[in-house]
């Protein structure tokens, strides 16, 4: 099969197109390069430098399917910046969505957000939670996930949205660096490292076992995983929406103590006042997803997610 994958060059993208390649398929990556990074492009893809918006240049009806990872992605930047939010994740994905339609390429998957449900009433988060985002981060993806809805309906897309939190780990050369950066567990592997004097804890008075905020951790292999298990589950004239996460979570501070393990090396850590819109846990259900999609997470090791990425965060540092 024949899959265009958009923002392949970036951390999840990068994964998945390596994943797809493994599994025998042949793999076209569009990105921009704003956010994502030459060298994340997998050997034995093609690459396309180029816009969503421009897509139909590059689609055909010779694609089997599109997965969908291109979109700003940085929520306190949604804050300040709200208009590149919506110009790029919602025009440029109304613009990818025409382009499909154009060149009669029916399979979607896109990379959605458990950012979509806000505060969780309830955790684990279930696809039947409340959509109420917080940041126009998450409203804008929830925004593309009503527009992939209609596209099915009116259009018969095939088309399946995974809802995750956050993605860690590394697989081969392909694992996370962003600049700036922002996610918590490559922040702290910088202070192993010494790149960063101390990592800031935001809030240490949360109602939960140690005070600070649990989150839900998923490897981004596994993730990868969920999105060739999303093709092949995907049927024409439905938009399915599955959660991914491993059903708990992790605190900061347990996040902290297993760098400290995993590496060797002191993390200073220094109490911040909480952020804004920071709920106390956020953690996904994936019942949905397993009965669905067949998808079993088998890498919800924290220590094992964290080595991972360790062993990327060096090999990185060695490039340089």
């Amino acid at each position: 099969m024949k899959y265009l994958v958009t923002g392949g060059a970036g951390y999840v993208g990068s994964v998945v197109a390596q994943h797809l390649l493994e599994a025998g398929h042949e793999v076209t990556v569009l990105d921009n390069l704003s956010t994502g990074f030459r060298a994340g492009v997998p050997a034995g893809a093609a690459f396309v430098e180029g816009d969503i918006r421009d897509a139909a240049k590059w689609l055909d009806p010779s694609f089997d399917g599109v997965l969908h990872f291109a979109a700003s992605s940085q929520v306190g930047e949604s804050v300040v910046k709200p208009e590149k939010y919506w110009e790029n994740n919602v025009g440029g994905s109304m613009a990818l969505l025409a382009a499909m339609r154009e060149a009669r390429v029916r399979t979607l998957v896109f990379s959605s957000t458990a950012a979509t449900y806000g505060e969780p009433e309830q955790t684990p988060i279930p696809e039947t939670a409340p959509t109420r985002p917080t940041s126009p981060y998450g409203a804008s993806k929830l925004a593309v996930d009503h527009m992939i809805t209609s596209e099915a309906v009116a259009h018969g897309l095939a088309a399946v949205s995974l809802r995750y939190f956050n993605v860690a780990g590394a697989y081969g050369a392909y694992g996370e660096r962003h600049d700036p950066e922002s996610h918590l567990i490559p922040l702290v592997l910088q202070v192993a490292q010494g790149r960063r004097d101390a990592i800031s804890v935001y809030g240490d008075d949360y109602p939960t076992p140690d005070g600070t905020c649990v989150r839900d951790y998923i490897h981004v292999a596994d993730l990868a995983e969920a999105h060739l298990l999303a093709l092949t589950a995907a049927r024409p004239g439905e938009h399915l929406i599955c959660n991914l996460g491993n059903g708990n979570g992790f605190s900061v501070r347990e996040v902290i103590e297993t760098v400290r393990e995993v590496t060797g090396h002191p993390i200073p850590e220094v109490t911040a006042p909480r952020r804004g819109g920071d709920p106390a846990v956020l953690v996904a259900s994936a019942d949905t997803a397993r009965e669905k999609l067949g998808w079993n997470p088998t890498r919800a090791d924290l220590a094992g997610i964290v080595a991972d990425a360790w062993e990327f965060a060096q090999s990185i540092t060695r490039e340089h």
